[in-house]
């Protein structure tokens, strides 16, 4: 570690960092991006964001004092420099993998991760709750919130932000703005924020009009109003200040975040000022690394090396399928759009972006706008699909509730990324999607077992008349024909896949292939005859397909990606419970735990859910004269 990072490696806490020379600072930044560099391309991960605030990150830790000083990151995987400089340099090379360092932050994992932070615009909110804790337990110590790479799209900042600004509270807000989020930074607000990179002159001019009011009588009190109207001015015309200003806060900016002259001075500054105060840093998406730098999308993760898929790919994954399906909708009906929320790439609705410009709207990190945005689309006869990953559509629940299904809009709820997702962690699992959406009444939730499924859901849930949501995996789609032709399938059925006299296996979604090998190894290796249902239809249930497998008199299985409880598994054991009560039935899912972060193969095999672990419980339940055929 010391030959090839002579000054990071002597950094083993926020306080060592003091005491690296000032002009080495630029060096030791080099060495931390080289790091990230080097672990994020073997292990995967977020790569431009994380690049583009080393330089903030030093200086912060620099000029407050981790952990007495609490510094709040909002999205957090802006947070490596941080994750790196407080102690966990060695073990950053087990970034996302099992066992080792967290993609995100954790409160578990070190004293200077304050706050978990997973999802966007939460920084500000949590800071003002952490700032009045303070207050009330009489602790000491700045409160710094840190938001940025689009995060100040969110409603939930907004709403930090106009509570903050009426309290007299020491809180520091650093606005990291970079221009970008995932996709380019959507909306009014973003245009304002960067009309200051075509108004760059402003801090000289300003710094110019303090010098030279050294020839003023400055005791007098007209001309600080004079000079104090003369920079509100000044803001209001070439700067963002104004509106900060208005709201509460005192702002400072903007100034260069990758200038340590500038960031030190001004942090050192406010940390004396006694009521709420926004930086706003101007920072360099993948900086350091010229291929983010010029794609700062395309670079916004890697892959990584490591292997992290399920089984070997041989298809399209599930997002690409999505993203050529929808196109083929499109072709058809002129009333298809497409909503999504700073998730174009992510998604697979770029295609869709260049062929119906007009029809597709990215309203940037704003789930719950989306939601009511397509809701208000819905009720003038177009038919949106909003595409948004599982675990980021749970932030605008009471949205689908009220919104859509209140009303009985068809709105349809495309959700990626459903299940476990792999290194991204327990804050990135889909795994809650159908339980939350089971409950809604009036809602169709489905889920393909392969891509051709996936076209054949999407093309018949444009006849549904009702909000219908659609769920996949982070995985590639087993089987899909990119030349094939959609089928219509009625609402609420279910296909018998296999026939077997000995268990049944009642799979939805991903687990339908796994079901399908484990009932080959079941018969090749056991004598045991398992029938395979693909439970697509999560609700409404195929109840007539249910009751024939009552009548087969059989153990039944029920295998789903996600929480057990309010599931899949749940809603066919309450209808047996209430029809057919003395039916043997199991569920095998995921249980009451929040699931870590490994690979998606790794998480599959821990969480019971493959081929190999379904074989074993299907022995399990069985009778003992069956197994021993």
């Amino acid at each position: 570690m010391a030959d090839s990072y002579p000054i990071l490696s002597t950094v083993d806490s926020p306080d060592d960092l003091k005491k690296v020379p000032r002009d080495k600072l630029p060096q030791l930044a080099q060495e931390v991006a080289d790091l990230i560099k080097t672990v994020v391309s073997e292990n995967g991960g977020h790569y431009s964001s994380p690049l583009g605030v080393v330089d903030l990150t030093i200086a912060l830790h620099y000029a407050f004092h981790s952990p007495v000083d609490q510094l709040i990151w909002d999205v957090g995987h802006q947070a490596y420099a941080h994750k790196i400089l407080t102690g966990r340099r060695d073990e950053f090379r087990t970034l996302r993998t099992k066992d080792g360092l967290a993609g995100f932050l954790r409160r578990e994992e070190s004293e200077h991760d304050v706050f978990g932070a997973g999802h966007a615009s939460t920084a500000i909110s949590a800071a003002l709750g952490i700032a009045e804790a303070h207050k009330l337990n009489n602790q000491d110590g700045h409160v710094v919130a840190i938001i940025g790479d689009g995060a100040l799209t969110g409603g939930l900042a907004y709403e930090g932000l106009n509570n903050l600004g009426f309290k007299e509270m020491k809180v520091t807000v650093v606005l990291n703005d970079n221009q970008m989020s995932i996709s380019p930074t959507i909306g009014s607000f973003s245009t304002y924020l960067t009309r200051v990179a075509s108004n760059p002159l402003y801090n000289r001019i300003r710094d110019d009009i303090w010098k030279a009011t050294g020839l003023l009588p400055l005791g007098t009190k007209a001309v600080r109003n004079f000079l104090r109207r003369l920079e509100e001015g000044l803001k209001s015309l070439i700067t963002p200040g104004l509106i900060f200003e208005e709201l509460g806060l005192r702002y400072f900016g903007p100034i260069n975040g990758h200038d340590y002259d500038s960031m030190l001075s001004v942090f050192r500054n406010v940390k004396n000022l006694p009521y709420p105060t926004l930086v706003h840093v101007l920072t360099e998406k993948g900086r350091g690394a010229k291929e983010a730098e010029d794609d700062s999308l395309q670079f916004y993760s890697l892959p990584g090396r490591r292997g992290g898929r399920s089984r070997k790919k041989t298809a399209p994954d599930y997002n690409q399928v999505f993203g050529k399906v929808v196109c083929e909708l499109a072709e058809r009906d002129d009333h298809i759009t497409c909503v999504t929320a700073a998730m174009e790439v992510g998604t697979g609705l770029t295609d869709f972006t260049r062929t119906f410009p007009s029809r597709y709207f990215d309203v940037g990190i704003a789930e719950e706008h989306a939601v009511t945005f397509a809701a208000g689309l819905a009720t003038q006869g177009t038919r949106p699909i909003v595409a948004i990953y599982s675990t980021f559509l749970q932030r605008a629940y009471d949205h689908i509730i009220h919104d859509v299904a209140l009303q009985n809009l068809p709105v349809i709820f495309c959700l990626d990324r459903s299940g476990v997702v792999g290194p991204d962690g327990p804050t990135h699992h889909g795994v809650f999607d159908l339980a939350f959406l089971s409950m809604i009444p009036g809602i169709v939730v489905c889920a393909p077992k392969d891509g051709t499924e996936l076209r054949d859901l999407l093309f018949s849930a444009v006849t549904y008349d009702c909000p219908v949501a659609i769920r996949y995996p982070k995985d590639h789609s087993i089987e899909f024909d990119p030349d094939g032709k959609p089928t219509i399938i009625r609402r609420g059925t279910w296909e018998i896949l296999r026939d077997g006299s000995d268990v049944c296996l009642l799979a939805t979604g991903s687990m339908v292939s796994a079901a399908l090998e484990a009932a080959e190894e079941l018969s090749r290796q056991h004598e045991v005859e398992a029938t395979v249902v693909n439970g697509r239809f999560v609700k409404p249930l195929d109840e007539v397909c249910l009751n024939q497998l009552v009548g087969k008199a059989i153990p039944i299985i029920t295998l789903e990606e996600g929480i057990l409880a309010g599931g899949f598994g749940s809603a066919v054991q309450d209808y047996l419970n209430r029809k057919a009560p003395h039916s043997p039935i199991t569920t095998v899912g995921i249980g009451d735990e929040f699931v870590e972060h490994a690979s998606r193969g790794e998480l599959l095999a821990m969480l019971g859910l493959t081929p190999t672990h379904i074989v074993q419980r299907v022995l399990d339940s069985m009778p003992l004269a069956v197994t021993e055929k």
